[in-house]
């Protein structure tokens, strides 16, 4: 139901991880995430721990779904000297290309301990259902 849109992302997410770099608006850094299916609905949980909730933005256009965040430095005083820094800063982003069974019209978005859950159902039409034998929209069925 999901497909990868960037095979060369997970190069893209060693090399800043090995240089040390931090995403940007026009290059943003790889968001971890985990997607399964629970009952009628796709699940998808992204990790993205000390963002601030104002600081994510979720788009879907038609079925490419965006999720973008921006990890922020706090704001420290005049008088604190940095002796180590190893989380990573910068804008973060995920894009994912969602199934035509998916129903992007009711996805939800739930923000809790730094994980980013959306629920994405299963469209109506996509559902199993059963077709009974001479049940033809517009068939007359003749009797007697």
């Amino acid at each position: 139901m999901l497909m990868r849109t960037d095979p060369f992302r997970e190069f893209d997410r060693l090399t800043q991880q090995l240089l040390g770099t931090t995403g940007t608006w026009s290059r943003p850094s790889a968001v971890p995430m985990d997607a399964y299916r629970q009952g009628d609905e796709y699940v998808i949980a992204l990790d993205l721990p000390g963002v601030s909730p104002d600081a994510i933005d979720i788009d879907v256009e038609r079925n490419m779904l965006t999720v973008k965040a921006e990890r922020r430095p706090p704001a420290k005083a005049d008088d604190v000297q940095m002796e180590l820094s190893e989380r990573p800063l910068g804008v973060f982003s995920r894009q994912l290309v969602l199934a035509d069974t998916l129903d992007t019209e009711h996805i939800s978005a739930d923000y809790e301990a730094g994980v980013l859950t959306l629920r994405i159902p299963i469209a109506e039409r996509a559902k199993p259902r059963k077709i009974a034998i001479g049940d033809r929209p517009g068939r007359k069925q003749i009797t007697g």
